[in-house]
């Protein structure tokens, strides 16, 4: 079967010396959901920026059968999207729609075409009326929903999500759950939000101090209080 995501032997180390991912394999299949959780520090967005080629890497990443290098950088980030951990990271446009707006302007769609989609996309998050604010009024769990938004709008494969739940209260959260589900793309949610997990993921990957520990169907690993304790996530 063809793999949307396919990491082998992924290092991270950054410029101070901090070993951020060793030797880290894993794949992520079409319209799978892999949740991606561990202990603060654990290299969880390490991974996902370096899919972005945002880090420095060595290893090999291949996204939707491209493998990531800087001549195909562009190519791999038009497959996948991202959202960070701070919402602010990637809200930097005057209003709402035209943050939304850029990721399908850059993938050559028309202005008139861009915007039906971010129209589509704020509403999905429960952001419409809002589209002609900036985002950088908005609340901490509006930001997150907008963040959200820039990423649905697009035609990718992938989505990565870095705490997509941290600051939304109980009808929010349930709002996001709800969206994830119905979307096609595959996914990797990196969250300690092990309810929010056991929703959408059938399959868990448990990162420590950089590496893989376990991999399995969410029911295995979400039942296993032993695992769980020892990488302090319960």
């Amino acid at each position: 079967m063809s793999q949307i995501l396919n990491i082998e032997d992924l290092f991270v180390t950054y410029q101070d010396g901090t070993s951020a991912l060793r030797g880290v394999g894993l794949t992520v299949l079409p319209g799978q959901r892999v949740g991606l959780i561990g202990p603060n520090g654990a290299g969880k967005t390490s991974l996902m920026l370096a899919v972005m080629r945002s880090v420095p890497f060595t290893g090999r990443i291949m996204v939707d059968g491209v493998e990531l290098s800087r001549r195909t950088t562009d190519e791999v980030r038009s497959r996948c999207g991202m959202t960070f951990q701070d919402p602010d990271d990637q809200l930097f446009m005057p209003t709402l729609l035209d943050d939304v707006a850029f990721g399908p302007l850059n993938q050559g769609d028309s202005p008139t075409a861009a915007e039906a989609k971010a129209l589509h996309a704020i509403a999905m998050v429960g952001l419409e009326g809002l589209q002609g604010r900036c985002a950088h009024h908005f609340s901490g769990g509006q930001k997150r929903n907008a963040a959200l938004a820039t990423i649905l709008s697009m035609q990718i494969k992938l989505l990565m999500l870095d705490e997509p739940g941290a600051n939304l209260d109980a009808r929010c959260r349930r709002r996001m759950i709800d969206t994830l589900h119905g979307r096609q793309e595959a996914m990797l949610l990196a969250t300690h939000d092990l309810l929010m997990i056991g929703e959408l993921c059938d399959r868990v990957i448990v990162l420590d101090n950089g590496q893989v520990v376990a991999n399995g169907a969410s029911c295995d690993i979400l039942d296993d209080s032993d695992l769980l304790a020892a990488h302090g996530l319960a």
